[in-house]
């Protein structure tokens, strides 16, 4: 995967463009860069005044998943830890007019670390199982 050039380079490219007086287009070939990125980080730095790359802006819409959300979801699963995921999130949606799909949902609790499932430390069934005639459970070879 490539790699952003260092603020380093793009802080040399600009003040060798600043000192010199030439083209973009002859910074880029003296830096060995394209004349695309020189004339990027030319516009970057007339737009923020900085030669240092601007900082990174956080993509899509905010997470409706706050941290409050997140306790209650633990404490839900503290309280009854069998809750399938369409009861949790009726409770999201009774509680706090939450609306999450199950996909959602099993993101955010797997994130969070929790689990779902039931205990195996249940009482073993009392119907027993087949055993075929060599003393082995299971059934054909």
């Amino acid at each position: 995967m490539p790699q952003a050039y260092s603020d380093d380079l793009r802080c040399k490219l600009l003040q060798f463009y600043e000192r010199n007086k030439v083209g973009l287009e002859e910074v880029a070939e003296v830096f060995g860069v394209s004349y695309g990125f020189a004339k990027k980080i030319r516009r970057q730095q007339l737009l923020t005044g900085q030669m240092e790359r601007p900082v990174q802006v956080r993509h899509g819409p905010v997470s409706r998943v706050t941290a409050e959300v997140e306790q209650q979801l633990r404490a839900e699963l503290r309280h009854q830890p069998d809750l399938t995921l369409a009861e949790l999130g009726a409770r999201l949606q009774q509680s706090r007019r939450l609306r999450l799909s199950k996909t959602r949902l099993a993101e955010v609790l797997t994130r969070l670390g929790l689990r779902r499932k039931k205990n195996r430390s249940m009482r073993p069934s009392r119907t027993a199982k087949k055993v075929d005639s060599g003393g082995r459970r299971g059934g054909n070879r």
